[in-house]
């Protein structure tokens, strides 16, 4: 018997779903990828001209699920003249190296080749189509109609048994929205035409810093002398300046070292967790949170000490866990924070506090599913940016690289607070920064470079599908609203009121943010692929076997083009 499954977008969530499929894989499956760009694999956190050859990734190699073969293999294989085309030195690299995101991107796209091969190898028949856009899906009683655009031909309906929707990031479809304005920094490719003028960048994180690197890489270079990472600006770029800001004005911490594979927790358990969210009570948030107190007083007391730990609630401890930072200059803290971030890699040294933190917060988002809109609301405005900027720790080079910008005069931070507006629609174009203490600043170019953000259904990118109720918003609480992405189950099938919903996948990253409010990069595309991937594995088994076992198994539908 026959079984399709389309793939709709070739990014790492894809990679790791097809890896975890793999096993299963026999005559008679048939795979469809669907990819716009114009190479699968990649993604777009890894696409050459969507970033910029100096960006680096956050994630090592030591931490990056292989699928046939880790990262630092394929690198030390590489020929060496594609090393230095992608600014790789196989000498000096180890486990814990940070490469450029173009490297990783090239990683993962002959990762994708060899999959596709150890599929075909197992009889499945696989083909993958780049450039092809799909335009929209459709979910009906026999399967998953898509409707795919392809260069210099006629937009074509094709029908499927299962389809998997892995688009990943979503941002504007134009960068520049007004002069001067841009809505995002991707592609870099449209930074880089950036003239030589003040820059306003509005987030301070590792997406920010790529914004101002991608800037600055094109009015001047960086450069090692002796120990010290200089920037020296080109001749005639003498206006040109950065300024990042955000509420806080924090740059992020430095990579630090923590031991994989990762320490068991003692009391923030999963099965902990499980138990509080079957009382299905208003407490859910104080609850988990008084077990994550003790779990970090557990692995820290020094620490929890210092803090006030034990008298504090969720706003009190989010508002001390920063204050030490607030409180210094951003380039100073960054400075001391690389010194000792550095030390503790060449020493092996874990700081216990921070490690405890960075283990906790994938067991804690389990919770987010089961928060009302109140507390939902609490759960983002305090107690998730303590965990966004613990796990958001950015490559030792990449706060260098602020620290040399700084010192040549060209990159402040500013700490907006509350009381400010940003005028993004002036008539001298760019945007217009206004403080309640009356000053005004005028920046001719701003990029909006917070990351992505959750988005609503209204936003999903194929039509059919919203107009049949079969993407619906995830809405808990009227009186305190929030985005919150889309109703999906545990096996990220859309939640509706009718139709076949099990055949259709839906791993959007903007969209499932409110259920997995911390599903970015790589390890998350692995986490996602291997239960995805686990279910249509069970799915063709049960098909196999002539009958409906599996998660969701329906009769199989062959594949029609019309």
């Amino acid at each position: 018997m026959r079984l399709s499954i389309a793939f709709v977008g070739a990014g790492p969530t894809t990679l790791y779903t097809l890896a975890a499929l793999l096993p299963a894989a026999r005559p008679g499956l048939a795979i469809n990828v669907f990819e716009e760009a114009a190479t699968a694999g990649l993604g777009s956190p890894y696409r050459p001209g969507w970033n910029d050859p100096a960006m680096l990734s956050n994630i090592a190699s030591i931490e990056i699920p292989p699928v046939g073969e880790t990262l630092l293999s394929w690198l030390r294989r590489l020929p060496r003249p594609e090393c230095d085309a992608l600014g790789l030195d196989p000498d000096t690299a180890d486990e814990r190296t940070f490469v450029p995101r173009v490297a990783l991107g090239a990683y993962f796209r002959d990762q994708f080749a060899v999959l596709a091969e150890g599929l075909r190898a197992r009889g499945a028949e696989v083909e993958i189509l780049t450039g092809a856009r799909v335009i929209d899906a459709a979910i009906l009683e026999a399967g998953i109609r898509l409707t795919v655009a392809m260069p210099q031909s006629p937009a074509q309906d094709r029908v499927f048994d299962y389809a998997v929707l892995a688009t990943g990031h979503q941002w504007p479809s134009r960068q520049e929205a007004r002069p001067g304005y841009f809505t995002s920094p991707w592609p870099a490719a449209g930074l880089s035409r950036i003239g030589p003028v003040s820059v306003g960048i509005r987030g301070s994180s590792l997406t920010a810093i790529d914004a101002a690197i991608a800037v600055a890489a094109a009015h001047g270079r960086f450069e090692r002398r002796e120990d010290r990472l200089v920037y020296t600006l080109q001749a005639g770029a003498e206006g040109f300046g950065v300024t990042m800001m955000s509420r806080k004005g924090l740059l992020p911490e430095a990579d630090f070292f923590f031991p994989l594979p990762h320490a068991p927790l003692s009391i923030l358990t999963r099965e902990a967790i499980t138990a509080l969210t079957a009382r299905a009570d208003d407490d859910v948030l104080d609850r988990a949170f008084d077990l994550f107190k003790r779990e970090l007083t557990l692995a820290d007391p020094a620490y929890a000490r210092d803090i006030g730990l034990d008298d504090a609630d969720i706003e009190t401890f989010a508002e001390r866990y920063f204050q030490r930072r607030t409180a210094v200059d951003p380039f100073r803290w960054a400075e001391e924070n690389l010194d000792e971030a550095r030390r503790n890699h060449a020493d092996r040294v874990t700081v216990a506090w921070r490690d405890a933190i960075l283990r906790m917060h994938e067991v804690m988002a389990a919770i987010a599913p089961h928060l009302t809109g109140v507390a939902f609301a609490r759960f983002n405005t305090h107690l998730k940016p303590v965990f966004v900027d613990n796990y958001s720790s950015v490559p030792h080079e990449s706060i260098e690289r602020m620290l040399a910008l700084h010192r040549a005069g060209r990159l402040e931070v500013l700490a907006l607070g509350d009381d400010h507006q940003i005028d993004t629609r002036p008539s001298e174009g760019g945007a217009v920064l206004k403080r309640g203490d009356g000053e005004r600043r005028h920046f001719p170019v701003f990029i909006e470079a917070t990351g992505q953000r959750a988005l609503s259904g209204l936003q999903f990118p194929f039509l059919t599908l919203l107009e049949q109720g079969v993407v619906q918003d995830q809405v808990e609480d009227e009186d305190a609203p929030a985005t919150r992405g889309i109703r999906i189950d545990d096996h990220f099938h859309p939640v509706a009121d009718s139709g076949p919903v099990e055949r259709l996948f839906c791993l959007s990253l903007p969209f499932i943010m409110g259920r997995h409010p911390f599903v970015q990069g790589v390890t998350s595309s692995h986490q996602i692929g291997r239960i995805v991937g686990a279910a249509l594995a069970s799915i063709g088994a049960g098909i196999v076997a002539g009958s409906e076992a599996g998660i969701g198994a329906v009769a199989p539908l062959t594949e029609v083009a019309a």
